[in-house]
């Protein structure tokens, strides 16, 4: 039985297939920029 059968639920980033820590990197990134602009910070120094 394939893993994403037994699965609750499946993320996708993008039709594309990433490695793992790339796929790490993105998402701690979308995370940093979440909580950064939440907080009411300016994501970009401008």
């Amino acid at each position: 039985q394939a893993v994403s059968d037994r699965s609750d639920g499946k993320w996708s980033l993008s039709s594309l297939t990433f490695p793992h820590h790339m796929v790490r990197t993105v998402f701690l990134e979308q995370l940093y920029r979440g909580f950064t602009l939440l907080k009411g910070e300016k994501y970009h120094n401008d």
